[in-house]
């Protein structure tokens, strides 16, 4: 049975996720907005958790021009919907905020499947 969670406190998970990230990685994180919505996108499926919108550091280089921030989504309502208690849904937003932020740097799906975040 999924929980029920305001959007207030479930904005606050995501940022104590964001807040565990170590200062190290943190720091090599630029141009990058983090945002929640309540579901995906109409073209994606219904029950995607995240989503990573922009150029992986690892692709880019001195011929990359300014561009507007990266983006992070993290959708609420799946998120709400897969968890069967808060602690569940803690833990599953922590992976899924780690997961997004690491394919800013490039790190595949297979690659954080192998490392439990996936």
């Amino acid at each position: 049975m999924p929980i029920e969670m305001d959007r207030e406190r479930f904005d606050a998970l995501v940022d104590e996720a964001l807040d565990a990230i170590p200062d190290e990685l943190a720091s090599l994180v630029h141009n990058l907005v983090v945002l929640v919505e309540d579901e995906p996108p109409a073209h994606e499926p219904a029950d995607l958790l995240g989503l990573y919108d922009g150029v992986a550091l690892t692709q880019r280089d001195s011929s990359t021009l300014m561009h507007l921030p990266d983006r992070v989504f993290i959708f609420r309502n799946p998120l709400l919907d897969m968890c069967a208690s808060e602690e569940e849904l803690v833990e599953e937003v922590r992976i899924t905020v780690v997961h997004e932020i690491a394919h800013h740097f490039g790190i595949s799906d297979d690659r954080l499947h192998d490392l439990g975040y996936a």
